[in-house]
């Protein structure tokens, strides 16, 4: 049985182990549930009544003690019927907790992040969009979030998120690590030396460092947004050259 599970429905780590000790034995004692879950007799009667209070456990006295014994499983239906009415009415105000948020929403916005959680969090966000271009490109998603980036690819293709990847020069010859709804092309050597790389998607551009330590700074403006899709559409047709990579061959053949 997936404890974990309960949290759903609010119950704590101690609650869930608690629960499962008194169904498991069917009818117990303070001593058995201590026993079973090794927490403190002390914790152990406070759990226990606020498992009470919950329904999911009741008791009866014999002799002043008292024996604990799991409820009838229909009430964690029941329960589980409330979350998903409470979540369905949650969802319904869905459409005017956007309309606040946008109407309190300033026409310019800048976040700051350290570190590769940050860069995963602008990636995250890229996945709402239909495409997203870089210039300055160093593959770093691909090569320095070598375990991050096969299921980032799989929901980018999922999405149809396209890339337009302006690469440095130095990366010219570096394999393409997906092919699909990706497109490439070389910026000029002048380009070279800059470790920041600019993110365009939507109405963000987030500059991103992958130097020892990481750090990325995302401004949300449209008209900012625009200017820089104007700057890479320009790179793009005037100044980028092809994509075609060296092909290395074995010495003395």
């Amino acid at each position: 049985m997936d404890l974990e599970l309960f949290s759903e429905l609010g119950l704590s780590k101690g609650e869930q182990k608690v629960y499962a000790a008194v169904l498991g034995t069917g009818v117990a004692t303070l001593n058995q549930v201590h026993e079973k879950t090794g927490i403190e007799r002390r914790n152990i009667y406070d759990i226990l009544n606020k498992l009470i209070e919950k329904g999911y456990v009741g008791y009866t006295t014999e002799r002043g003690k008292r024996a604990y014994k799991a409820s009838n499983p229909s009430m964690i239906s029941n329960e589980i019927g409330k979350k998903r009415e409470s979540l369905s009415r949650l969802e319904a105000q869905l459409p005017e907790i956007k309309s606040l948020y946008e109407s309190y929403k300033p026409d310019i916005s800048a976040e700051i992040y350290r570190g590769r959680e940050g860069i995963k969090a602008i990636l995250e966000d890229s996945l709402n969009y239909k495409s997203i271009r870089f210039i300055g490109g160093s593959w770093g998603v691909p090569n320095l979030l070598k375990y991050y980036w096969p299921r980032y690819n799989m929901r980018r293709l999922e999405t149809g998120l396209a890339w337009y990847n302006l690469i440095r020069y130095e990366y010219r010859n570096d394999p393409l690590p997906e092919k699909r709804l990706m497109h490439v092309k070389v910026l000029p050597k002048e380009f070279s030396g800059n470790p920041v790389v600019v993110y365009i998607y939507g109405n963000k551009v987030a500059n991103v460092s992958w130097e020892a330590e990481e750090f990325s700074f995302v401004i949300e403006n449209k008209e900012i947004a625009q200017n820089y899709l104007r700057f890479h559409k320009y790179l793009w047709d005037n100044v980028a050259m092809p994509y075609a990579p060296e092909k290395k061959t074995i010495a003395g053949r």
